[in-house]
């Protein structure tokens, strides 16, 4: 790996991209090109241009502006509008609590708050200017007057907060551009592709992805407004040529297709499938294949980061990878020994100041670092956070752990603080271990934890959702099950039962609301 001039934690990307704006196709697109559909409604790129402009003329020179996020043309337009005015959008979650709510207006002291007509608003919100969102509304368009790409923010996401109150990530427009245009590149997407989902729209996944990633392609995007494999069926039988989806998604799709020829006919047919935001068990990837023909590439990016790696279109759908590094994104996994890293190391086990940089062998385990201009620039409010979250020559610790094969292609095996198991003088991902047990006939959904353990330091511990409540597999047979498919020392030491995994809006597993 090269080494490129070291950049400060709190400026982690300080290369400038060419100046433009987000959305070029606004003005450039044929007028009549469709651009935004949820539902029944729609809007081409005239009428967004003139709906957003019209947004954009009433928040310009706001410093933030908070989006009350329901999955509706009216989220869309309004954060297309607030981006044209230079302004930066706080997507809120409708479904957040009065003390997250609270927090997050307290943190992010947003000007004024944009909500469709009708939507009603909790307490917190009442005392913020309400905008509402008119999708019919002609306004000055985006001609002239989009601020171009930058280090200026372009939206503030809160992070899920599981150690504390969630962080605001200031995102600046020069790295919504950079990922966009380095997934166009590994996704070979283009104006000609019709992207269709139905993820939130408070995440990066959903909006980021989702609705500004077709809007500065010059594509189009079909909404689905609540997921369902009858929708998928509907959209990729007309027209749609891509589908995002997180692996609760892919699960319930793997789920049907047995009974729907319809559905594996639409998804055959389909140019790309993209799972993200966790891990697509690979039991869920050989049954959707097996089906259809055709392979889902995984990708890999983070709140802060936005996109870090992805399977290629051209290249390898390497079940259970999140496949390369995008352009212009730099990766090293780190040995995880608490030191202070220097300059880069090679891929062989190098040291990097007092760390270092694992093998890249396909079974040594580090942490993932990145750095490149897809970076957040800070924690709104949080410099002591966002010092702590680079190295001192700009590599943000990412949190995540993976091994990386010899070609380049990563594969997370979870999450440092909850996944990283360091049992009998092992270092273990559970990422790995609930791929085995998803492979057993009788298990349905799995989760792995450590816990102390007197003589392992910590035991592994397998959570299981079995197919059959009355006669589950038996700690044995689970535990033989992974000893014969990946080693005797990552086999489960215990099993415990479970009727569901808990999990939040994006389908991630929270293992720290696991029974203790």
């Amino acid at each position: 790996m090269s080494s490129p001039s070291a950049s400060s934690p709190s400026s982690p990307s300080s290369s400038s991209s060419p100046s433009s704006p987000l959305f070029p196709a606004l003005t450039g697109a044929p007028s009549g090109r469709p651009a935004l559909r949820f539902g029944a409604r729609s809007l081409t790129y005239a009428e967004l241009a003139a709906a957003a402009g019209a947004v954009g003329e009433r928040v310009r020179g706001a410093g933030r502006v908070a989006v009350w996020a329901t999955p509706s043309l009216e989220t869309a337009v309004g954060v297309v509008g607030v981006l044209l005015a230079g302004v930066a959008a706080v997507p809120l979650n409708p479904k957040s609590g009065d003390k997250e709510l609270g927090h997050i207006l307290s943190d992010s002291a947003p000007g004024a708050v944009l909500a469709a007509p009708g939507d009603e608003l909790p307490e917190a919100l009442r005392e913020l200017e309400r905008i509402d969102v008119d999708v019919d509304e002609v306004g000055a368009g985006a001609s002239g007057g989009e601020v171009e790409e930058g280090d200026a923010a372009a939206l503030v996401v809160y992070t899920s907060g599981t150690t504390g109150p969630p962080k605001g990530a200031v995102i600046p427009r020069r790295a919504v551009a950079a990922t966009l245009d380095a997934l166009a590149d590994a996704w070979q997407w283009t104006g000609e592709d019709v992207l269709v989902h139905g993820l939130p729209l408070f995440h990066v996944h959903g909006l980021v992805l989702g609705v500004l990633g077709p809007l500065r392609r010059g594509g189009s995007v079909r909404h689905l407004g609540r997921f369902d494999t009858d929708g998928v069926t509907r959209e990729l039988s007309s027209g749609a040529s891509m589908l995002f989806g997180v692996p609760t998604m892919y699960h319930r799709i793997a789920e049907a297709l047995p009974a729907d020829p319809a559905l594996a006919k639409a998804l055959a047919g389909a140019r790309l499938l993209v799972s993200g935001s966790a891990a697509l068990p690979v039991h869920d990837h050989e049954r959707i294949a097996a089906a259809t023909g055709r392979r889902v590439i995984e990708r890999y990016g983070m709140t802060e980061t936005l996109m870090n790696t992805s399977v290629r279109a051209d290249g390898e759908a390497r079940a259970g990878t999140v496949g390369l590094p995008l352009p212009g994104v730099e990766l090293r996994l780190v040995e995880d020994d608490g030191s202070e890293d220097g300059a880069d190391g090679g891929a062989d086990g190098s040291a990097v100041g007092g760390s270092v940089v694992v093998a890249y062998d396909g079974e040594t385990v580090g942490e993932i670092q990145v750095r490149g201009p897809n970076m957040f620039t800070e924690y709104l409010n949080r410099p002591e956070a966002t010092a702590a979250a680079f190295t001192a020559d700009g590599w943000f610790r990412t949190g995540d752990v993976a091994v990386r094969d010899p070609d380049g292609y990563v594969r997370i095996v979870g999450r440092k603080a909850t996944d990283l198991i360091k049992s009998g003088g092992y270092k273990i991902g559970a990422g790995e271990i609930e791929n085995a047990l998803l492979e057993y006939p009788g298990v349905r959904e799995a989760a792995v934890t450590g816990e102390p353990d007197a003589d392992l330091g910590e035991r592994i511990v397998a959570w299981v959702v079995p197919v059959d409540p009355e006669a589950p597999p038996t700690e044995g047979e689970l535990a033989d099950h992974v000893a014969r498919r990946l080693a005797p020392h990552k086999r489960p030491r215990v099993v415990r039962y479970l009727d569901a995994l808990p999990r939040n809006d994006m389908g991630k597993i929270m293992k720290r609301a696991l029974p203790s």
